[in-house]
This record gives C-alpha cells, sequence and structure tokens, in this order.
C-alpha cells in the first residue's frame, strides 16, 4: 500500500472533494484518513503549544546568559529536573490518596 497526501473540503452533506486530482494508473478502491484541524479551544488548552515568539525570545535569553557567562553546571540542572519531577510524582500520590478515601 502506498500513501499520497493531498488537501481538500468536506461539505455540509460529507462529501468530500479534494483540491487536486491525484494520478492513479488504475481507478480503485482506496481508504482514506480525514485529518481535521484542531480547534482554537483545544489549541489554547494545549500547554505544548507554546507561541513561536516565546520560544525564540527565550532562546535569545539563553545565548545571551551563555555569552555573559551566566551559566550553571548541568549537575544542578539535573538536580532541580529530580526536584520537579519528585514534587510532581508526590502531588499525584497525594491525589490518589485523598480520592481513594471518599
Amino acid at each position: 500500500m502506498r500513501a499520497v497526501e493531498v488537501t481538500g473540503t468536506i461539505d455540509e452533506k460529507g462529501q468530500l472533494f479534494l483540491d487536486s486530482p491525484i494520478k492513479v494508473e488504475t481507478p480503485s478502491q482506496v481508504r482514506v484518513i480525514v485529518l481535521f484541524p484542531e480547534t482554537t479551544d483545544e489549541l489554547e488548552n494545549n500547554p505544548d503549544d507554546t507561541p513561536i515568539e516565546s520560544i525564540k525570545a527565550s532562546l535569545r535569553r539563553a545565548l545571551q546568559q551563555a555569552k555573559t557567562g551566566q551559566t550553571r553546571p548541568i549537575s544542578q540542572l539535573w538536580d532541580r529536573i529530580d526536584d520537579e519531577c519528585i514534587a510532581g510524582v508526590r502531588s499525584q500520590e497525594s491525589g490518589v490518596r485523598s480520592s481513594a478515601s471518599n
């Protein structure tokens, strides 16, 4: 099986219309997977969707800090990550205990 990516629209009757034809050697039945864009609400509530400008600004700050020697040993960074992970696990465990006692 081979895959071809094309764009299109779906009308109010649920009919799919491709923006451009697909060149095939022989007409045949196909499987179709439709990917819908995420709604605005889903995008706003997703903490992993940091705006590009925010990422760029953070990288500029980090580069400037590195140029001026404002860095930390990697061991300190790992300690901080470990502490955050442990705190997260404890928070989850606390939530499980409190819901189990209800």
